[in-house]
């Protein structure tokens, strides 16, 4: 029992990580919670399945397909909705963020319609999801092991592209201070753009692999599952990427354990009393650090 709830909970929190780095990546650079950013995971999954029963896409084109569709979205949410309020006082970039969380939402509400829909199950190779393997007590899918794959191995290519190229570089710059990349001739603009774009990829994957693993969507299923990842964020340390990679999977262990040996029904309360807790004991997070004023 306890061996299945780690597994379920592994399951659920490197998803969570996924969520939770594109939150991280957005703050780390102009330090903005980008509420939106849930409505991106949903809309990952709605764009997925929407290439496959309307287009008759395969599930291997349409998820890149869909990735990239959010990546612009991400784009054009910065330019439209943010890039405007730059210089502006906090609160206003927070208030815009919260705005076009709720436009999204409603927005697939008129697209796809209110009521949950299943993912396109006939797409999904059958060996993912009906082929399992069984060691005692527990029981891993190929969908678990595809999971697990996916994740770790964006994770890896993340961890490439911010340490090992030039754009990564530049991103790490922006974090100290972006007054000085400026004067480097640093286009803040196009690099932050690029955080955006990155981060939604990430975020419609999670939403794909959610889809797929639980079998259904609906428009309102960005909110909870982005509360959830901005708590691993904060878990973890918002603002650090390995933080959110962390706190995503403590997340999901904690979550599937509360579930498993306590009510299912206290699952979603959680994130809620983890993020509550670290606030308190420790604001910059486990893997975070102290926040300085720069100069």
């Amino acid at each position: 029992m306890l061996e299945q709830q780690l597994v379920n909970g592994l399951t659920l929190g490197v998803i969570y990580a996924l969520i939770a780095v594109g939150y991280t990546m957005v703050y780390g650079v102009i330090e903005l919670i980008n509420f939106a950013h849930g409505e991106i995971y949903m809309l990952g999954a709605f764009f997925c399945a929407t290439f496959i029963t309307a287009l008759g896409l395969p599930l291997w084109l349409a998820i890149p397909l869909a990735m990239l569709c959010c990546s612009l979205l991400g784009i054009m949410i910065d330019v439209v909705a943010y890039r405007p309020l730059r210089n502006a006082h906090r609160l206003a970039a927070l208030i815009t963020a919260i705005g076009m969380s709720i436009f999204l939402q409603n927005l697939a509400m008129v697209i796809w319609g209110s009521r949950p829909r299943a993912f396109p199950q006939d797409a999904v190779p059958a060996v993912l999801a009906q082929q399992a393997f069984s060691f005692g007590d527990v029981t891993i899918t190929w969908l678990h092991l595809f999971i697990f794959g996916i994740t770790f191995s964006m994770m890896i290519g993340l961890y490439l592209i911010i340490a090992k190229t030039r754009i990564g570089t530049a991103m790490r710059a922006l974090a100290q201070n972006r007054t000085c990349c400026q004067l480097q001739g640093i286009n803040v603009n196009r690099v932050i753009s690029f955080t955006f774009a990155l981060g939604s990829a990430m975020g419609a994957m999670a939403g794909i692999l959610v889809a797929m693993f639980y079998n259904t969507l609906y428009p309102t299923m960005g909110y909870v599952a982005g509360v959830k990842a901005f708590a691993a964020a904060v878990l973890g340390g918002i603002g650090s990427v390995p933080g959110a990679m962390f706190g995503g999977i403590v997340l999901g262990i904690a979550e599937a354990l509360g579930a498993g040996y306590v009510s299912s029904l206290y699952r979603d309360g959680v994130a809620y009393a983890v993020m509550i807790a670290v606030i308190i004991f420790r604001p910059s997070g486990i893997l975070g650090k102290a926040l300085v004023d720069k100069a």
